[in-house]
């Protein structure tokens, strides 16, 4: 088995905007990078492998960790399509209850126009995930947290999340044979 650690990116002017980012290239925001310069990784994560999302955010936040990873286009986060920039919550008062119905939201065939579902996340991660070979970190997103959590666990990702995917904490999985089985979830970077 391989571990993969997973780190979701600080945040940016969006998550504090609560605006939907997908594929948007927004970058860190000073509170982000100044709560990413507070995240301590814990010992045994040290001789791991670092990779990153090739999105601004991801990369600058491995960086304030003490890291240039190696880019992954794979670890890109799903296409929002139209609907990247909205606001979640106005997006879902202005299209109201059939927002849910119409685009497949509560499952894996999940898709906003033009964008990518979390089915398609996890194909797109199937072979990224099948040449896993060492013990990786992983700077990536929420969307892509999820996918591979769902593969770990099984959550079809109706209702809400069993886990969820916070700035400052660590995912631990294990891939054997491309298959993630999730081994620690919340693992606290933050030191005070």
């Amino acid at each position: 088995m391989t571990p993969l650690l997973l780190i979701r990116h600080s945040q940016t002017s969006w998550n504090a905007q609560n605006r939907i980012q997908g594929k948007s290239d927004i970058a860190l925001n000073d509170a982000g990078r100044a709560m990413a310069k507070k995240w301590v990784l814990p010992e045994e994560f040290n001789q791991f492998d670092w990779v990153s999302s090739p999105l601004k955010r991801a990369i600058e936040t491995a960086r304030i960790l003490g890291h240039e990873p190696k880019i992954q286009a794979e670890l890109t986060e799903m296409s929002w399509g139209q609907w990247e920039g909205e606001n979640w919550r106005a997006l879902q008062a202005r299209l109201g209850k059939t927002i849910m119905k119409t685009y497949g939201a509560d499952s894996l065939d999940f898709c906003p126009p033009d964008g990518e579902s979390p089915r398609d996340l996890q194909a797109r991660l199937s072979p990224w995930l099948n040449n896993l070979q060492v013990p990786t970190i992983g700077i990536t997103h929420k969307g892509i947290m999820q996918a591979i959590y769902s593969l770990a666990s099984g959550w079809d990702m109706s209702g809400k999340a069993p886990v969820k995917f916070h700035h400052g904490y660590a995912y631990l999985f294990n891939v054997q044979d491309g298959v993630p089985s999730l081994a620690r979830m919340n693992i606290p970077l933050i030191i005070e």
